[in-house]
C-alpha cells in the first residue's frame, strides 16, 4: 500500500514536470520564429545616447511647457507679458517687461487693458512649479513669459523660458554676448595661476572675452609695461583701467555697447566700483539728449548703485560684498551683469582633451605648424612621440596642473555617476491615444503615512516618555525616600 500510494503521488508530479518542459520548449520555439537571426535581447536595449536624447526631448519639448524660440512672438492675454530676468534672489526673480499685450486685448470682465502695463515696469515674480518639476532652470538674462500678472502690485509668475543663445555656469547667466575678465594690479595683487584659471573658464564658453586690469593707479608705469609684455606673450591684449583716474573707461564702454556683458573675477578687484563708474547718471544723461530706453526704471532698485566693499587688511583679499547676480542697463544700450566674486572657477565644461584648445599659445603653435599635426589625435601634449607642443612657454606648468586636476575629476565621475537615470517627465496615453506628459514625482515623497504607522509612532513616543519618567524617579532622592517609607 505504501508503494502504491507513493507511486500515485509521484505520477502527477512527473506529468506536471513533463508538461512544464513541453510548454517551455514551445515558448522558446515561438521566440525563435519571431527572432529568426537569434539576436540577443541585450542588443535591443536602448543605448546611453538614446536615453540621453529621450531625456533631452522630454525636458525641452515637453507638452507641459514647450520651449519657445527667441524669434517666436506668442499671443499675450491681458495678464501676460514678455520680459528679461534682471536679478535672482532666493525664490524670487525681478523681471523687466519688454513686450506687453496689444491695446485691443480685453480681460474676462470685458474692460480694456490699455494702460495696465508699461514697457520697463519691474515685476517681482516666482517660478511656476511645473518648470521646477521638469527641471527647466531660470537664469538671470533669460527671456521669459510672465503670466498671472497683477499690474497694481507688480507681481507675476514665470510660465515659460525662451531658448537661450548662450549660457555660462560660473556665474549662472544666460544670453551673454561678451565676457569681461577683471583683475586688479594691486589690493589684491594679480596671481598668474588664478588669472589662468579664469581665462580658461572664459575660453571654454566660446564667448568673446576682454581682459581688463583695474587699479592701475596703484602701481608704477614700469610694472604696467612688464605685465603688458607678459600678457601679450599669452596672446592677450589687456586694457588697464582705473575708477579713480577714469583711465580706460571710455574704451570699455565702447567695447560693451549694445550687448550683454558679464564681469567675472575674484572678490575685491573692483567689479562693482567699475560698474558704478560706467553707469554714472551724469554721464548717461549728458551723453544722450533724447529720451532713453531706460527712463522708466530711473530711480528704481534696479538702477541703484552697487554696494562697494573694502579689501580685507588681514588676508589681503576682497570681501564678498555682491551676493547675487544682477543685470544692469548701460548708457549706450545693452546690459552689464554684476556677479559675486569667486576665487576658484569650477572648469566643469573643460575636459582633458579640450583643455589645450583653451590656451591661445597652443592654438597658435598648432595653426603655424599646419598641415603638420601631432602624431596622435588624442595627444595631451605631455611629451608624447611626435607632439608639436614643447614645454618652453610660461604657462606650461599651469597647463599641467589643470590637466592633473581635470583627470582626477573625470576619474571620480566615472566611478560615482551611474549610467542610467530616469527621466523627470513621464508620458501617459489619454483618450483617443493622445500622449500627455506629466512630471515624475519623487517616490514615497507625496505618499500619506498609514494610520497603523502613525499609531505605532505615537505608542513608541509614549514608551520613551515612560522610560524617561522612570529614570527621573530613580535619580530623585525625595521620590526614592517616599517609596521606601510606603514599603
Amino acid at each position: 500500500m505504501k508503494i502504491a500510494s507513493f507511486s500515485l503521488l509521484r505520477l502527477p508530479l512527473t506529468v506536471s514536470a513533463t508538461r512544464h518542459r513541453f510548454f517551455s520548449a514551445f515558448i522558446v520555439a515561438a521566440g525563435r520564429r519571431q527572432n529568426p537571426n537569434n539576436v540577443s535581447r541585450k542588443l535591443q536595449q536602448p543605448t546611453k545616447n538614446l536615453l540621453k536624447a529621450r531625456e533631452t526631448i522630454n525636458n525641452h519639448f515637453s507638452t507641459l511647457a514647450p520651449i519657445l524660440s527667441l524669434e517666436e512672438k506668442p499671443q499675450l492675454s491681458h495678464d501676460q507679458a514678455v520680459g528679461t530676468v534682471a536679478s535672482s534672489q532666493a525664490n524670487f526673480m525681478r523681471v523687466i517687461v519688454q513686450h506687453i499685450p496689444p491695446e485691443t486685448s480685453v480681460d474676462p470682465s470685458g474692460s480694456f487693458s490699455k494702460g495696465s502695463g508699461e514697457i520697463g515696469v519691474e515685476l517681482l515674480c516666482v517660478v511656476k512649479a511645473v518648470l521646477k518639476k521638469i527641471k527647466r532652470r531660470v537664469l538671470v538674462g533669460d527671456k521669459v513669459l510672465v503670466g498671472s500678472i497683477d499690474w497694481v502690485d507688480r507681481r507675476g509668475a514665470i510660465e515659460n523660458v525662451f531658448q537661450r543663445k548662450t549660457e555660462i555656469l560660473d556665474p549662472p547667466v544666460a544670453n551673454v554676448d561678451h565676457l569681461l575678465v577683471l583683475f586688479s594690479m594691486d589690493q589684491p595683487k594679480i596671481e598668474p595661476f588664478s588669472l589662468t584659471r579664469f581665462l580658461v573658464e572664459a575660453e571654454s564658453t566660446g564667448i568673446p572675452l576682454t581682459l581688463a586690469l583695474n587699479k592701475s593707479e596703484l602701481v608704477s608705469q614700469e610694472e604696467i609695461k612688464a605685465w603688458k609684455s607678459r600678457l601679450r606673450s599669452w596672446a592677450y591684449e589687456p586694457i588697464f583701467c582705473s575708477v579713480d583716474s577714469k583711465r580706460g573707461l571710455d574704451t570699455l564702454q565702447f567695447i560693451m555697447r549694445e550687448q550683454t556683458s558679464v564681469i567675472v573675477g575674484p572678490s575685491g578687484v573692483g567689479k562693482s566700483s567699475l560698474i558704478n563708474a560706467l553707469r554714472d547718471n551724469k554721464h548717461i544723461l549728458g551723453a544722450v539728449e533724447e529720451k532713453n530706453w531706460f527712463d522708466p526704471i530711473l530711480g528704481s532698485k534696479w538702477y541703484e548703485e552697487q554696494r562697494v566693499g573694502e579689501v580685507s587688511v588681514r588676508s589681503g583679499r576682497g570681501k564678498h560684498t555682491t551676493r547675487h547676480v544682477s543685470l544692469l542697463p548701460l548708457p549706450d544700450g545693452g546690459y552689464l551683469a554684476d556677479t559675486p566674486g569667486f576665487n576658484q572657477p569650477s572648469l566643469i565644461k573643460v575636459t582633458k582633451n579640450s583643455l589645450a584648445h583653451h590656451f591661445p599659445e597652443i592654438r597658435k603653435v598648432l595653426k603655424d605648424s599646419e598641415p603638420a599635426k601631432c602624431a596622435f589625435n588624442n595627444c595631451l601634449h605631455l611629451g608624447e612621440p611626435g607632439c608639436l607642443i614643447k614645454g618652453d612657454w610660461e604657462r606650461y606648468p599651469y597647463y599641467l596642473q589643470l590637466l592633473d586636476e581635470i583627470k582626477i575629476r573625470e576619474e571620480f565621475q566615472l566611478r560615482t555617476i551611474g549610467t542610467k537615470r530616469e527621466s523627470d517627465v513621464r508620458c501617459k496615453v489619454g483618450d483617443k491615444g493622445v500622449v500627455q506628459a506629466e512630471p515624475r514625482l519623487e517616490p514615497k515623497k507625496y505618499r500619506r503615512q498609514s494610520r497603523k504607522r502613525v499609531n505605532q509612532s505615537l505608542l513608541d513616543e509614549l514608551d520613551e516618555l515612560d522610560d524617561e519618567d522612570d529614570t527621573l524617579e530613580d535619580d530623585n532622592p525625595i521620590l526614592r525616600a517616599l517609596r521606601e517609607e510606603n514599603k
